[in-house]
C-alpha cells in the first residue's frame, strides 16, 4: 500500500523542486468555483510602462495572451474597474479584474482508467503514476494516459490547463505527481515553484560505483541530432543536481537524488555525464551492461529490467488553501523493489 503522510516540521533550509519556472503568483486574490472565475491581481512599479496585455500574460499564465486579449475586448478582463484596449500602458497601480466562466482547456478525453491517489481534498490530489503510462496525450498516445484518467476521475479538471497536471514524470518512470483541482491551487503551486519550496527526492540505481554523494551542476539541452535525448550541452537550461548514495553493490549503487531545477530527463542525463548511467535506461545506454561472473538470477534481473530504474518517492509541499506543509511517499514499484532484493543477493558489495 501507498503511504502518505503530512508533517508540521520544518522543511530543509535548501529545498529541491521539478517544475519548471514560472512567475511568482503573489498578490492574487480569488474566489473560485466550479465553472465560473473571479480574480483579482494588483499591479506595482515593476509593471510600469508594459503593455497590459504582455502583463496579464504574465500574471494569468494559464491562459494565452490571445485569449486573455479577447476577454479584454469582451469586459471580462478590467483596469481599475474600466475596459481598456490590449495596448494599454500600465502605470504600475492598476487592480486586474477577470471574471468569466471557464471553457474546456483540453481536448482529451475522459476514461475509466484507475488511479492510485495518495491524497485527495477539494484543492490538489497526489498521485502515485505507475510504470508505462504517460503523462499527458500527444503523438502516438492519444489515450491511456494519465490526463485521461483525471478527466474521467475530476470532469471539472477539463477546466484547467492539462488538466490541472504542473509537473511530469516519464512513462517509465514511476512516482508521486501533484494535480491541481482549481486554478487558485494552480496559482499557489506555481507559486511554490517559483520560490523552490517544491520538495521532491528520487530512488534511482546506477551503473558502477559511486563513492560518495555531491552535485551535479551542468546546463541541459535537447541533443542537436538525436531528437529523442537531452544532453549536458553549451548554451543549455541550468540544470542542478544533488545526490546521496544509499546503497552499494559490486557493480551498481543506489542512490537518492534532490533536484534543484526540473528539466527534461534531468537525472538521466546528469548521471550518465558523470559515467554512471541509470540501469535499465534504453535512451541512453545502448545495451544492458552485465557484470563479467554474474549469476543466472542477477542476469535474467539485468536483462528483464527495460525501463530507467527511477522512482520519486517523496513529495513534499505547501497546501494551497491551509497553509499546511505536507509530505507525501510511495513505495518503490514492484520491479524496482525486486531489482534491489537480487542485487542485494547476488552483487553484495565486497
Amino acid at each position: 500500500m501507498t503511504s502518505a503522510q503530512t508533517s508540521n516540521s520544518e522543511f530543509p533550509e535548501t529545498d529541491f523542486n521539478l517544475l519548471e519556472d514560472s512567475e511568482d503568483a503573489d498578490n492574487h486574490n480569488s474566489g473560485i468555483t466550479a465553472t465560473r472565475l473571479s480574480l483579482q491581481f494588483q499591479l506595482d512599479d515593476s509593471f510600469l510602462g508594459q503593455r497590459i496585455d504582455q502583463v496579464a500574460a504574465m500574471v494569468w499564465k494559464d491562459f494565452s495572451r490571445e485569449k486573455l486579449k479577447q476577454w479584454m475586448k469582451e469586459g471580462h478582463l478590467l483596469v481599475n474597474g474600466n475596459i481598456v484596449k490590449p495596448k494599454y500602458k500600465c502605470e504600475g497601480n492598476e487592480l486586474l479584474s477577470l471574471d468569466v466562466e471557464l471553457q474546456v482547456q483540453t481536448a482529451a478525453q475522459p476514461e475509466n482508467i484507475p488511479l492510485n491517489i495518495v491524497y485527495e481534498d477539494d484543492d490538489i490530489m497526489v498521485i502515485n503514476k505507475p510504470v508505462g503510462m504517460v503523462v499527458h496525450p500527444g503523438a502516438g498516445n492519444p489515450n491511456g494516459t494519465l490526463v485521461n484518467a483525471i478527466l474521467y476521475h475530476f470532469p471539472k479538471s477539463s477546466e484547467l490547463a492539462r488538466a490541472g497536471l504542473v509537473h511530469r514524470i516519464d512513462k517509465d518512470t514511476s512516482g508521486l505527481l501533484v494535480v491541481a483541482k482549481n486554478l487558485e491551487a494552480q496559482f499557489s503551486l506555481s507559486k511554490q515553484l517559483a520560490k523552490k519550496s517544491v520538495y521532491r527526492i528520487y530512488d534511482l540505481i546506477v551503473y558502477g560505483n559511486i563513492i560518495a554523494g555531491g552535485t551535479i551542476d551542468e546546463p541541459i539541452k535537447r541533443h542537436p541530432v538525436d531528437r529523442i535525448k537531452m544532453g549536458v550541452l553549451p548554451g543549455g537550461r541550468d540544470a542542478v543536481t544533488h545526490y546521496n548514495v544509499k546503497e552499494r553493490f559490486q557493480n551498481f549503487t543506489r542512490v537518492q537524488a534532490q533536484l534543484e531545477t526540473g528539466r527534461t530527463h534531468q537525472i538521466r542525463v546528469h548521471f550518465t555525464y558523470i559515467g554512471h548511467p541509470l540501469l535499465g535506461d534504453q535512451v541512453y545506454v545502448s545495451r544492458v551492461r552485465v557484470p563479467a561472473g554474474t549469476s543466472e538470477t542477477l542476469n535474467d534481473q539485468l536483462r528483464g529490467f527495460r525501463r530507467q530504474a527511477l522512482h520519486a518517492s517523496k513529495l513534499g509541499l505547501v497546501h494551497p488553501r491551509t497553509g499546511e506543509e505536507m509530505m507525501f511517499e510511495a513505495p518503490w514499484a514492484e520491479d524496482f523493489a525486486a531489482l534491489v532484493e537480487v542485487l542485494r543477493s547476488e552483487n553484495q558489495a565486497y
